[in-house]
């Protein structure tokens, strides 16, 4: 009778697992990676799942971290440049940036830029005009376009997917304003970044160069 019992419980565990696997109950990972994209109603998930709910991408996400340097719990990028701008409409003024190397923040750089009465910036105006959806958009420092390059290669086809422009590769193309100014020389220059081979340049902030805003992930 024991030994019937045992194998009457085997049977019926056994019978169940069986019906589990073919369900198909699939297990989902939700949390947050690089390559998913943020909507206009500030969600972040898998491209397949915002196009199944039919929501609107604004950015993809290429940096998480949960430590000291990273604001909040990462950055997205958008999915279009901004047209070409220069950093200053006029020299002579610094414009209180960091002038940081390795400061991830380009959030508070960009303020800067707008905010300094001394100047204008073109490109810090062009960005403070395309907030929306409650998303505030920032010109990268040069530590933010650094660990933009690195995702280049996991994201660019997640970005065309979502029907906008893939970080290019061409030489004439890859140059971009960061909003970090040059140390020493905050009143005549800022850094740009090379998103096809990673370098930095010293220019004078009266050039007009492409901008790629980014954001900063607070949910």
């Amino acid at each position: 009778m024991l030994r019937c019992n045992y194998f009457c419980l085997f049977s019926l565990v056994l019978s169940v697992a069986l019906a589990s696997c073919d369900g198909h109950h699939e297990i989902i990972d939700t949390s947050m990676q690089v390559g998913h994209v943020l909507c206009t109603d500030g969600r972040v998930m898998p491209f397949e799942e915002c196009e199944r709910l039919d929501k609107e991408p604004i950015a993809v996400v290429f940096h998480l971290g949960y430590d000291e340097k990273t604001e909040g719990k990462g950055y997205a990028v958008y999915l279009r440049d901004l047209s070409n701008e220069a950093f200053a409409d006029s020299v002579g003024v610094a414009q209180g940036t960091s002038a940081d190397l390795y400061a991830h923040d380009g959030n508070a750089n960009t303020y800067e830029m707008y905010a300094c009465n001394g100047c204008g910036s073109p490109a810090a105006n062009a960005v403070f005009a395309m907030w929306r959806y409650g998303q505030s958009a920032y010109i990268p420092s040069v530590a933010q376009m650094r660990l933009l390059y690195v995702a280049k290669p996991y994201i660019n086809h997640i970005i065309e997917r979502c029907g906008g422009e893939p970080l290019p590769d061409e030489a004439d193309e890859v140059w971009y304003w960061t909003s970090t100014e040059v140390s020493g020389q905050e009143t005549s220059k800022a850094w740009l970044y090379s998103l096809g081979s990673g370098a930095v340049q010293e220019t004078p902030k009266l050039q007009s160069h492409k901008v790629r805003p980014v954001v900063t992930l607070n949910d």
